[in-house]
């Protein structure tokens, strides 16, 4: 919270984490990390949500990346899962204003022998913390690609900008290239992504409401257990021992119990498609990848809608189980509602739901919003 009175950043906190083996918690054991299972790591995340909204939305880009290189299984792959192993954070610049696309004007051009970045990003979550940045950007062939650059590159400069009401410290900001040099070998195909990898950016957003759910659950817990003074037509001298306020709490743990169990059903259903990616990665789009990635759309959608309303109820009903002292800005209660509101604007859940709708009831695939012409095909869910 003191960051978010102070207006800092948890940079001390992201590198304390990065030191601990969090980025390298999904990495197998044999290659340096702990070796959790999806459903293993989103519990970590929504534990880590609940102390801070803030850190499983900058370490987003990151969590993805893994995902890419899990599945993935190249010599190149291997390669980023030991530098995250070591600690190296991954962070990401997809987006730009203006486009439904998420390709702009950013391009990977070789001048005179060298690869060289040039464009600028918004919505670069997490850069600022990253030892590591990942641009989308158009090649001279006309493909998209991938290109990691050092976060200390000349040339590359990361704007803290982020503006909004929330999710104040992600490091959602802006990132400008100017003959940023690209090593070779740093240079990843645009398709060489986890079959779910959208899914995944979408369970990252969820598991951070589920923590603003559960901070929410705490604080009204906390709140008033506090509270010594009532009002003239309560139902008890003390509030925690009236009947209304105990059930104001009683709904909010009950969103919070909702919000996490949705993220665990997410996961689950991400771990399956890990499984089946697994069993075939000579051949990555067999059908029953395929409908393992088609159900764990559905599940992390399902849950995207569910835990938005949720997260959102219980930061607002916590107002409801307090006085006026709740609204003190020293006590910043207004933060779990802010961060919600936020999380659930980056990709708002009317697409989710309209793409649910039509699943059940056309049988539509709810991937096929991924699969047109690259320049269009597999955002990670920033929305201008």
């Amino acid at each position: 919270m003191s960051h978010e009175l102070d207006g800092t950043r948890p940079f001390a906190e992201t590198r304390a984490l990065a030191e601990a083996g969090f980025g390298a918690l999904r990495v197998p054991v044999e290659e340096g990390g702990a070796g959790l299972s999806v459903a293993e790591f989103f519990e970590v995340l929504v534990d880590l949500a609940a102390a801070d909204p803030n850190q499983p939305q900058l370490w987003r880009n990151h969590i993805a990346f893994v995902e890419d290189r899990l599945a993935g299984g190249s010599g190149r792959d291997h390669a980023w899962l030991a530098r995250i192993a070591d600690g190296a954070v991954i962070g990401g610049a997809w987006s730009e204003t203006g486009t439904t696309s998420i390709l702009g004007d950013t391009r990977l051009e070789r001048v005179d022998g060298r690869l060289l970045l040039n464009g600028t990003k918004y919505y670069s979550t997490g850069s600022i913390y990253a030892d590591h940045v990942g641009v989308l950007a158009l090649a001279e062939d006309g493909e998209l690609r991938i290109a990691l650059v050092d976060a200390r590159s000349e040339g590359l400069e990361l704007v803290d900008d982020w503006t909004g009401f929330g999710q104040r410290a992600t490091g959602s900001g802006t990132t400008r290239l100017r003959d940023v040099a690209v090593d070779e070998d740093a240079v990843l195909e645009f398709t060489d992504r986890f079959i779910s990898q959208e899914a995944v950016y979408q369970l990252v957003l969820v598991a951070a409401l589920a923590g603003v759910a559960r901070a929410a659950r705490a604080d009204a817990v906390e709140s008033v257990r506090a509270r010594a003074r009532s009002y003239p037509h309560a139902l008890a001298e003390r509030p925690r021992e009236d009947a209304q306020v105990q059930q104001v709490v009683g709904r909010i743990a009950a969103l919070a119990g909702l919000a996490e169990a949705s993220v665990a059903r997410g996961a689950r259903a991400l771990d399956a498609v890990v499984a089946a990616v697994g069993s075939d990665r000579d051949e990555p789009a067999d059908e029953h990848v395929q409908d393992a990635a088609r159900a764990a759309a559905v599940a992390v959608y399902e849950a995207q809608v569910a835990v938005a309303e949720a997260a959102l109820q219980a930061s607002t009903l916590l107002f409801d189980a307090l006085g006026s002292s709740g609204v003190q800005r020293s006590a910043a209660l207004d933060r779990h509602w802010r961060n919600a509101r936020t999380l659930t604007s980056h990709n708002p859940r009317i697409y989710k739901e309209r793409v649910l709708g039509d699943f059940y009831l056309n049988d539509a695939d709810p991937l096929s919003i991924y699969t047109p012409a690259p320049a269009v095909a597999g955002t990670n869910g920033e929305s201008a």
